[in-house]
């Protein structure tokens, strides 16, 4: 020990608790590891129709026409894509499908974008009641309004044409409409009134001040609005009647015969060649589906 001068008291360091040290990884507790179990339960559930899928479209013709369709098939043949690609006229009708969804997709976003806008920044009477009674449109099952759509569309002269696929598309979804609406509705008036003072235009302030902040809305509705044209089966099939105008929900359909399906395998195999773009597109794109959510 170090001698202290005479008359000068010790000093005593006060001890305090003892500091524990803190962990860095939290613990997991039944209750995460239920919602663990249920999430990979449910995963499971929707991943193997998937996989049965990819498997039968690799089998051979017996085993297929069998009905026994195996998770690993003993004999993987390739070679069904490429025939079933040909006996639907794949390339022809995946052009037609995406001249169709692009047009559909801008339509949308342009339509629904316009519209709610309106609906959020201009005021003028019976703006609410308009609103609702196109909300209230929503409860209309779809199959209403095929007979009427349709006079009016031979009437137009339209038959086996594409235009009864996109010109809906460009009137306006109710539905994407209260998604722009409500995402207007969330900027700040400050900045519209600010634009307006530097003397923009309402539609300079749409295009250059809503359109980019509402980027995750426009990918949803973009995402959403792709998927259901791109899937759209009944409305190519009341106004399509030519072969080389089919999109690729139609030309799935032409594998069915008066008989049932004659090659299983090849269906299989054309089915999984429609969906891959979605699937494609939805794993590149989710991570603005999830950003577009609102957190707590």
């Amino acid at each position: 020990m170090s001698s202290l001068p005479p008359g000068v008291p010790p000093t005593i360091t006060p001890m305090g608790p003892p500091r524990h040290r803190r962990h860095t990884h939290s613990s997991l507790t039944w209750t995460d590891l239920l919602a663990y179990g249920v999430l990979i339960i449910g995963s499971i559930g929707f991943l193997l129709p998937i996989l049965f899928l990819v498997t039968g479209s690799l089998q051979n013709h017996p085993t297929a026409i069998s009905g026994r369709l195996h998770l690993l098939p003993s004999q993987w043949n390739i070679h069904n894509y490429p025939a079933a690609a040909h006996q639907m006229h794949f390339m022809q009708a995946l052009a037609n499908t995406i001249f169709v969804t692009i047009l559909c997709v801008a339509g949308q976003i342009i339509s629904g974008s316009l519209v709610g806008f309106g609906f959020a920044r201009f005021k003028f009477p019976g703006r609410d009641t308009l609103f609702i009674i196109m909300l209230a449109t929503l409860m209309l099952p779809s199959q209403i309004t095929i007979v009427p759509q349709f006079l009016v569309f031979r009437d137009l002269g339209w038959v086996n044409t594409y235009w009864p696929l996109i010109a809906p598309a460009w009137l306006g979804s109710p539905y994407f409409i209260f998604l722009f609406r409500q995402a207007f509705m969330q900027t700040p008036d400050e900045l519209v009134e600010a634009a307006r003072l530097d003397g923009a235009s309402w539609f300079r302030i749409y295009h250059r001040l809503m359109l980019p902040l509402c980027t995750p809305i426009i990918t949803v509705v973009a995402i959403y609005s792709f998927l259901g044209a791109w899937n759209e089966y009944l409305t190519p099939l009341v106004y399509l009647n030519n072969p080389a105008s089919y999109t690729l929900s139609l030309a799935l359909a032409g594998f069915k015969g008066e008989y049932g399906v004659a090659r299983p395998e090849y269906l299989l195999a054309a089915t999984a060649l429609t969906m891959l773009p979605c699937v494609i597109i939805f794993s590149f794109t989710q991570r603005f589906v999830s950003r577009s959510i609102p957190r707590s």
